[in-house]
C-alpha cells in the first residue's frame, strides 16, 4: 500500500464510492504518478481508510474504499492561544504545532500584538498538510481572532500560562481535570501587565517560564508544547 495520505472531510466507510477534489487529484495524477488501481489512503478525525483509484475523469480521481487501516483515536485535547506574527513565522509554527498534537488553535490580539489579521484559510490549508504528514487523524481546528476578555470567558479549559516573570519550572499534572489543556502564548513585545493580571486571575491558571531566554513566538511553542506533552504522556 502506498504511504500517500490524504485527508478527506465528507463520510468514509468501506465500498464507498467517491470522487476527490481538482486540487487532490493533480496531486495523485501529476505529482505522485499515482495510476488506476494503486492505492492510498484517506482519512478524518473517524478513522483512516485504504483507497483503490477506479480511474480519472476531466483530472478528477474517481475511488473506491477496501478496507479501514485505523479507528477514531481518542487523544487529550490540547489547545494553543497565541498571538499572530508574520505569515512565514506563523505558518511554520502552526506546522510544527500541528505535529505535536494541537488540536485547536485559537488566535488572540492582545495590546502589543503587531499583526492583526490572520488568513484562517491558508493556515487551514497548513494544518491538513501537516497532519497529512505527521501520520495523524484528527485536524485542529482554527478560530477566529478574539481579544483576551472573549477568551478569557471559556471555562472548559486547563489553562497554562507561559510567564516570563513566574519563578515556577514545573507543571503539575495533578491540578489537570478533564478539561482540554490550553497553553497561552504571548506577543513579541510580552504581555501588558493588565493583561498578565488578568490571566493569573483565571480559575486554575498555572504560570510557568519555560525558559530563562526570551524566546521568539515560534520557538516558545514548540518549546511549551514539548514540556506539556511530557507532562501529560
Amino acid at each position: 500500500m502506498s504511504n500517500i495520505r490524504l485527508f478527506f472531510s465528507s463520510t468514509l466507510s468501506t465500498e464507498i464510492i467517491d470522487k476527490l477534489n481538482k486540487p487532490q487529484s493533480h496531486y495523485l495524477i501529476k505529482v505522485m504518478r499515482v495510476k488506476e488501481n494503486q492505492t492510498f489512503s484517506l482519512f478524518n478525525k473517524n478513522g483512516e481508510w485504504e483507497a483503490k483509484i477506479l480511474g480519472a475523469s476531466k483530472g478528477i480521481v474517481k475511488f473506491k474504499i477496501i478496507k479501514q487501516l485505523r479507528q477514531k483515536e481518542n487523544t487529550k485535547e490540547l489547545w494553543l492561544a497565541f498571538s499572530p506574527i508574520k505569515s512565514n513565522y506563523q505558518n511554520f509554527m502552526i506546522q510544527k504545532a500541528t505535529e505535536l498534537g494541537v488540536t485547536k488553535f485559537l488566535p488572540i490580539i492582545f495590546d502589543r500584538t503587531v499583526v492583526r489579521k490572520i488568513n484562517i484559510e491558508r493556515l487551514e490549508k497548513v494544518v491538513i498538510e501537516a497532519s497529512e504528514q505527521s501520520n495523524r487523524l484528527n485536524v485542529p481546528e482554527i478560530e477566529k481572532a478574539q481579544n483576551l476578555k472573549k477568551f478569557l470567558k471559556i471555562n472548559s479549559m486547563d489553562l497554562i500560562f507561559t510567564d516570563l516573570n513566574s519563578n515556577n519550572k514545573k507543571i503539575d499534572k495533578s491540578k489537570f481535570t478533564d478539561k482540554p489543556v490550553c497553553i497561552i502564548i504571548g506577543p513579541e513585545g510580552d504581555f501588558s501587565e493588565a493583561e498578565r493580571e488578568e490571566i493569573l486571575n483565571f480559575q486554575g491558571v498555572q504560570p510557568i517560564n519555560i525558559n530563562k531566554n526570551i524566546l521568539r513566538s515560534e520557538t516558545a511553542v514548540i518549546s511549551a508544547i514539548s514540556i506539556i506533552n511530557y507532562v501529560i504522556n
